[in-house]
């Protein structure tokens, strides 16, 4: 039988919001328009059991990433600060009864892992499977088949997200209905790239239709 697992990559409010309920600190253009998506996805997940892991920066102040005079590549201005209101998730994918793995723990509890069916899997680096220690022994406990991996910024930690779940021989499905990108990187290449490694890019409704 194949085992999916759903990847929720850095839904958080810094990234997912910028108007007047909250201001993100590094809001992407337009992301709110993918909460509908996302929302589906998150119900989708929980009414067929599914396993997600919820990536999240979870960035301390002296976090390499920080810059006062950032080049918007490798260096952004301060986001996601741990407890901060802009590191939580958005209503439309908040995890409900999490199993919290800490990018400073550590260890994690694999039996309490494969108990739950939500994670959160803090960060504090773009890339999740360097960002955290826990990140490539989380993927080798679950041993996924496919991963369903959604989020932001597609051109960016979603990137990092997929090419790392590729690296260990999982199957990677795109909604790209609930993707949006950073406008100021690359993004074509990025996709192609993608398809080039055999990623399946489709539609939240398709993803819906597979699992029924």
């Amino acid at each position: 039988m194949v085992k999916t697992i759903f990847w929720n990559v850095d839904t958080q409010y810094d990234f997912m919001r910028s108007d007047e309920s909250y201001q993100g600190k590094l809001a992407i253009p337009k992301a709110r328009e993918i909460e509908e998506k996302l929302e589906k996805l998150t119900h989708l997940a929980a009414s067929s059991g599914i396993t997600v892991i919820n990536t999240a920066d979870w960035h301390t102040p002296r976090s390499e990433e920080f810059s006062d005079a950032p080049d918007f590549v490798q260096t952004f201005h301060p986001h996601c600060l741990m407890n901060s209101r802009g590191a939580e998730f958005v209503p439309a994918t908040n995890p409900h009864n999490p199993y919290i793995i800490d990018w400073q723990q550590n260890y994690f509890d694999p039996e309490e892992a494969l108990r739950r069916r939500n994670l959160i899997l803090y960060k504090d680096k773009f890339d999740v499977f360097t960002g955290t220690p826990h990140a490539h022994p989380l993927v080798r406990l679950l041993q996924p088949d496919s991963a369903i991996v959604y989020g932001v910024a597609t051109n960016v930690c979603v990137d990092y997200a997929v090419r790392g779940l590729l690296d260990q021989n999982v199957q990677v499905f795109v909604p790209t209905d609930a993707i949006k990108e950073l406008p100021n990187l690359p993004l074509q290449s990025i996709l192609d790239s993608w398809v080039q490694r055999n990623v399946v890019l489709t539609t939240t409704e398709n993803i819906a239709r597979l699992l029924k």
